[in-house]
């Protein structure tokens, strides 16, 4: 998961809370929630809801 997300341009931070399930993103600007939903995907995950900050 860290290392799909992290790779999207502009991600800074990728913080990976295995027990709460919850992923914290820190980019230089907003991401587009399609491509980031498309890496975590890739992971094997599913993104199911978004807290913008």
């Amino acid at each position: 998961m860290q290392s799909e997300v992290s790779g999207l341009d502009g991600v800074r931070e990728v913080e990976v809370d295995l027990a709460s399930g919850r992923v914290t993103v820190t980019s230089e600007e907003r991401l587009d929630y399609d491509t980031m939903a498309a890496a975590v995907d890739e992971a094997g995950y599913e993104l199911v809801s978004r807290d913008e900050r």
